[in-house]
């Protein structure tokens, strides 16, 4: 995907989740729930683990060791702050990263 690509998919992605009322209005603390969900070692390593390829929730629980109520609880904090997303295909569901998701992986994980 060009630069400019991924700028227009992020700018309709935004639009969308604001028009969903998913997106909160006040920046601040939208930025604050997303950092918080990031602090935890388990959840930015499942970002980066997405990064990678999208996962099905079989899968996460397996490469990471996970029980049912970890692995949704994890993985709905995540959704919740925007970072990643469900995807069903062929009735499973997978778990991708949004514009967000990719944002962190590619401006934090990237550069450390």
């Amino acid at each position: 995907m060009t630069p400019e690509e991924a700028a227009k998919r992020k700018k309709e992605w935004v639009t969308k989740m604001k028009q969903e009322g998913k997106m909160k209005e006040d920046m601040t603390e939208d930025h604050k729930t997303v950092l918080n969900a990031l602090q935890n070692p388990l959840r930015r390593k499942i970002v980066k683990a997405l990064a990678e390829k999208e996962k099905s929730l079989e899968e996460i629980k397996a490469e990471f060791k996970l029980t049912d109520s970890q692995a949704s609880y994890n993985l709905n904090m995540l959704e919740s702050t925007l970072c990643i997303e469900k995807k069903e295909i062929e009735r499973i569901t997978y778990y991708v990263l949004t514009p967000r998701g990719e944002g962190y992986v590619e401006n934090v994980e990237m550069k450390k």
